[in-house]
């Protein structure tokens, strides 16, 4: 653990926050009419409500449909908007850190790896993530652009990440977690507002909304978004040449056509520009070349939905939404078309007896053009996934015993039918205490590039090391087993622990097959071939507890801890060391201590300190992190705010990749702040 380097004016800052913005004994009264720091937003805080109240917070991830979080059957934790105002995180990647048992690393300024419960990579595949219902995993490497998905903080409703399988529901690929971020309303975002950010590494933010109404029924709102953002450094201190820039802009508008009918609209463009600092394998001498690069994209998406009510009892949704995008990534260019229709029914057949069903179809089309160092054959290609889905839950004991099953039921281009079945049991013996018990299988397709992929690694004299697909790969099965335990322990301190164990089978691999001479890519050369497989299986254990504690009404500290065992083996006769290198890709323990509080003089100070346990495979050590946050609210409208981060060492790493031909570079410290104007 490195802390070496922490200077002056950063030990200044913490020092001063504290001893400012602390109130001094017996100053307060211990009454919640004093709570004057709660964000300028027209939903209701978080931080306001009690804890009974907490257990009644709707989320719609896990049974697609609004459910309280006292009733859930899984592991979920909701990011509200005040948690990403108040914790000083400037983008999804950033606010994510807050989940128990998700992990985040940063690779260089402009990509991530975020994963839940085991193997993390820059393209985590075991995640499905969504935004207002859309899929935004990108086809090609099964993997989200976390640079992309820079929405404009302020509109997040809030963030729901279910930690274990989710298929059931939401198809392959939901294996490990599912992340769905669930914009506000158009209605909830009336008047305008003005962000602006500046700092050592973000150089600058703007946020511009509007909204407004359109008649006496639809609501509407523009916005747009600007940001730069600085250059990592590498091990030497030097700039690595990552920094980024983004422009994003959008329309929403929400219609209530009658009392039974709602229209949603929503548009989006976005661009961005990321740098990167590559090792570009070359055909000829000098063989390879690190080479600094500008990475353009741009991609615009249109989303429609229509809910309609049958009857008290009944309701239907449908939804469609196309996604267009141009990207160059390291060693492709890729264009991408997809298309998605979906339609699901929820009904109540009796007081104790609910079904919801529903189907769907997506289509996507790319083109790719090539590099020597990477090629997908073919360049173009058109893939279909048809879906169908039910569940089912049944009131075994009247509000106290329920039971939740159900299955997805898909057919894809790569491997054929799947099916992905769960059980769910939920005990509610009173209104504080929730105990939850799941088995479900999940599967994680094989990706274009698991099936058409060819990356040459290495060239040498004579020779080239190549990773090559296999148009044969399977699917990687789970069979996940879950236990959890909420409760609202008095009213002020809550608890939500969740254990589970999980099964794999069929786990890509990477396994080094026998030299054989190749004329092409020219000059004729040895080729030493790395194929994929599906030889690896394994199981993962672990532990994920947070407790949220009110010692005052001004005062509140939340605490998590994650606990992640991976034990993974090869099936017979393969050899295959990369591939088992992958358990120590992912901390063992992760803990996070974050205290907020509500000041007099309208003054809100937040101390986030974080532990990551180090990571083996990677060589990375562990390191321990302090972010704050202090902000002023001069009027009910306007908001300042100065925030510290990575505050307790000059840099440090915190992820790579074993096939990452970008160079990883370190996280640095910064400082930025930000004024808020809502009009």
């Amino acid at each position: 653990m490195s802390t070496q380097g922490f200077p002056g004016w950063g030990m200044m800052l913490a020092w001063v926050c504290l001893a400012l913005f602390t109130p001094p004994a017996g100053a307060r009264a211990d009454t919640a009419e004093q709570h004057v720091a709660s964000p300028i937003e027209t939903a209701p805080d978080l931080w306001e409500m009690g804890f009974e109240d907490l257990f009644e917070v709707e989320v719609t991830t896990v049974s697609k449909k609004e459910e309280t979080l006292h009733d859930t059957p899984a592991a979920v934790y909701v990011i509200t908007q005040s948690d990403i105002q108040r914790s000083g995180a400037t983008t999804i990647a950033e606010a994510l850190r807050l989940v128990p048992g998700l992990s985040v690393g940063r690779v260089d300024a402009n990509i991530w790896a975020v994963t839940s419960r085991g193997f993390n990579d820059i393209v985590a595949n075991k995640l499905l993530v969504l935004i207002d219902g859309r899929v935004v995993y990108n086809p090609v490497f099964a993997g989200t652009y976390w640079e992309e998905q820079d929405l404009l903080l302020e509109d997040i409703e809030r963030i729901e990440v279910v930690r274990g399988p989710g298929g059931t529901l939401w198809g392959a690929n939901a294996v490990n977690g599912i992340i769905s971020i669930i914009t506000k309303s158009a209605k909830d975002t009336q008047g305008g507002l003005v962000s602006i950010a500046a700092g050592t590494e973000e150089k600058a933010l703007l946020g511009l909304r509007y909204g407004g109404r359109l008649g006496e029924r639809a609501y509407y709102r523009v916005y747009g978004k600007y940001a730069a953002r600085d250059e990592a450094a590498l091990p030497s201190g030097e700039n690595a040449h990552d920094n980024w820039e983004i422009e994003r802009g959008g329309l929403r508008v929400d219609w209530d056509v009658s009392q039974d009918d709602a229209l949603m609209f929503q548009g989006e463009l976005f661009q961005r520009h990321r740098g990167a600092t590559w090792v570009m394998p070359l055909p000829y001498l000098p063989y390879s070349r690190t080479t600094d690069t500008i990475l353009d994209g741009t991609s615009g998406s249109l989303l429609v939905r229509w809910k309609h009510r049958l009857s008290e009892e009944s309701e239907f949704q449908l939804g469609c939404y196309y996604d267009g995008a141009d990207r160059e990534i390291v060693g492709l260019e890729e264009r991408r078309d997809t298309a998605d229709l979906d339609f699901q029914h929820q009904l109540r057949l009796s007081n104790r007896h609910r079904l919801i069903w529903g189907g769907g179809l997506r289509h996507t089309k790319d083109e790719v053009k090539d590099s020597f160092m990477a090629s997908l054959d073919p360049a173009s290609r058109s893939d279909r996934l048809y879906s169908a889905f039910v569940q089912d839950e049944i009131d075994l004991i009247e509000d106290r015993l329920r039971l939740t099953l159900g299955s997805k039921f898909e057919h894809n281009d790569y491997t054929g039918f799947e099916w992905q079945p769960s059980l769910r049991l939920a005990w509610i013996p009173n209104e504080t205490n929730t105990l939850w018990a799941s088995v479900t299988r999940a599967v994680r397709t094989p990706s274009r590039a698991d099936h058409d992929a060819r990356m040459n690694v290495v060239k040498f004299p004579g020779g080239l090391v190549s990773l090559l697909a296999d148009a044969s790969m399977d699917s990687e099965e789970l069979v996940a087993y879950e236990l959890g335990y909420r409760a609202v322990l008095t009213d002020r301190l809550g608890v939500d622990v969740a254990t589970f164990y999980n099964d794999y089978d069929d786990l890509r691999t990477t396994v080094v097959d026998w030299p054989r001479p190749e004329l092409m890519p020219l000059p004729p050369h040895v080729l030493i071939p790395v194929s994929d497989g599906n030889d690896m299986k394994g199981h993962t254990y672990g532990a994920e507890v947070s407790v949220d504690w009110r010692p005052m009404s001004w005062w509140r500290l939340r605490a998590m801890y994650a606990f992640l065992e991976i034990d993974l083996g090869l099936k017979g006769g393969v050899l295959d060391p990369i591939s088992i290198e992958a358990e120590g890709n992912d901390p063992e323990q992760r803990a996070q201590l974050w205290s907020s509080f509500d000041l007099a003089r309208n003054v809100a100070l937040d101390a986030i300190l974080r532990y990551e346990d180090r990571l083996p495979s990677l060589g990375i050590d562990d390191y321990l992190n302090l972010d704050l946050r202090v902000a002023w609210r001069p009027t009910t409208d306007l908001e300042v705010a100065l925030v510290g981060q990575n505050l307790l060492d000059d840099r440090h790493a915190e992820f790579s990749s074993p096939f990452l031909t970008v160079v990883p570079t370190q996280v640095q410290r910064g400082v930025y702040g930000k004024l808020t104007w809502r009009f």
